[in-house]
């Protein structure tokens, strides 16, 4: 399989800064944005019992990674 590992190579450190990335917003980025507390995220408090479900946030960060790996697939 010529070119086979280069290829695979190239694809693991392009997913690698992808994650390094992804993981520096959710780092950083929870002190500038309000990510998984955006106005449509499920959140229920009854007495001793607390249930989270970030619903926007989720659809969200879906398009925004749908459109990076759409520029980054495309040639």
């Amino acid at each position: 399989m010529p070119g086979g590992f280069d290829s695979f190579g190239k694809l693991l450190m392009v997913t690698g800064a992808v994650l390094l990335v992804a993981g520096l917003v959710f780092h950083f980025g929870g002190k500038f944005l309000s990510l998984g507390r955006l106005p449509g995220d499920i959140h229920i408090e009854r007495g001793n019992f607390s249930f989270h479900f970030p619903l926007v946030t989720s659809i969200l960060l879906s398009i925004i990674v749908t459109i990076i790996l759409n520029l980054i697939t495309r040639k």
